[in-house]
């Protein structure tokens, strides 16, 4: 996508979530750095409104709900990924879907879709935790072709990668030439509390092949569910965990631009158990009942100063989960 015509569709998509009826709306938040916020999760960080509108629902026999990646659209509208192979376009005016293409893997089998980019030509980049992957589909769901995977990143016994613990988060750097993937654990051998992030970078032909990784380091016991670039290339990172009885950690994070150095460094930008539950339920304990298994993530627009930035939970199909969107206002 084109720098214009990403800020116009970023531009459309904020507006029409701003004017959607379907997000239980909170006051305006401040937006001079170090005022004090309404509905503030952190200093950084506030939360404007939340929807449970698409929970347990379907759309032309398909469920709406496993979304576990967000991608603003290059016609302002919003991609939505199921890791059931689904991908949703939803309206950016009400978050309802428009429209549902499958995807599958080159022998006609489901994919476990975790990362989603909607890149410059219209095409979808989209990863699966299963070998791990990153393949390219058009608009309609065909299958385009596939990138290159170091090998140890592999999921064993190819490679060190952990089964359901690899690819987990996929964004494109502003300038659309480096493609960056997260593992959400660590690789067999490596800390508890390090993961890898791949990148590639794209080739004069348009293709892309693999370039630099690097190292995060995660909060103990947590591991990433999802990475998405900011205007100026740094990083926001959702951290996430689950201790049953207990419920939901999940922790936004800011980490460095990716470079010269091989370690991502971060600092925590809000905690959302921290943040004003507005009225929201939880299904199962919750520490606080706005929580749930949130996988998903994209930045829509600014505000004031501020990234707009949309959330979505996996509902893993559950009656004790939630398909909940969570807006947030943050300051990097």
């Amino acid at each position: 996508m084109r720098p214009r015509t990403l800020r116009t569709a970023l531009a459309t998509l904020t507006a029409g979530l701003a004017a959607a009826g379907c997000l239980t709306a909170a006051a305006p938040a401040g937006a001079a750095q170090g005022r004090p916020t309404a509905n503030a999760c952190a200093p950084s960080v506030s939360l404007t409104g939340f929807s449970d509108a698409l929970d347990k629902t379907t759309y032309g026999g398909t469920y709406v709900g496993n979304l576990s990646a967000l991608a603003p659209d290059r016609r302002g509208s919003l991609a939505a990924l199921s890791d059931r192979s689904s991908l949703f376009r939803l309206d950016a005016r009400t978050l309802k879907p428009r429209g549902v293409v499958a995807l599958a893997d080159e022998k006609g089998a489901a994919l476990d879709s975790e990362g989603l980019v909607a890149d410059r030509d219209g095409s979808y980049l989209v990863s699966s935790e299963t070998e791990p992957s990153v393949r390219r589909y058009s608009r309609t769901g065909e299958l385009l072709g596939r990138l290159p995977v170091p090998d140890e990143l592999r999921t064993a016994p190819e490679g060190r990668g952990r089964a359901n613990g690899s690819f987990e988060g996929l964004t494109l750097l502003p300038g659309g030439r480096t493609l960056l993937a997260s593992m959400e654990y660590p690789l067999d051998g490596d800390p508890a509390d390090l993961v890898r992030f791949q990148t590639w970078q794209r080739t004069r032909h348009g293709d892309f092949r693999p370039g630099a990784q690097y190292t995060y380091r995660t909060d103990p016991g947590l591991g990433v569910s999802e990475v998405t670039a900011t205007p100026d290339g740094r990083l926001l990172v959702l951290e996430r965990g689950f201790t049953a009885g207990v419920g939901n950690t999940v922790r936004l994070q800011l980490a460095d631009r990716p470079g010269r150095g091989t370690a991502l460094h971060k600092r925590l930008l809000a905690d959302l158990a921290d943040c004003p539950s507005l009225g929201a339920t939880a299904k199962q304990p919750q520490p606080n009942p706005l929580l749930d298994n949130f996988e998903g993530m994209a930045v829509t627009g600014r505000a004031g100063g501020r990234l707009e930035v949309l959330v979505v939970s996996d509902d893993n199909q559950s009656d004790a989960q939630t398909t909940r969107f969570l807006r947030l206002r943050v300051r990097v």
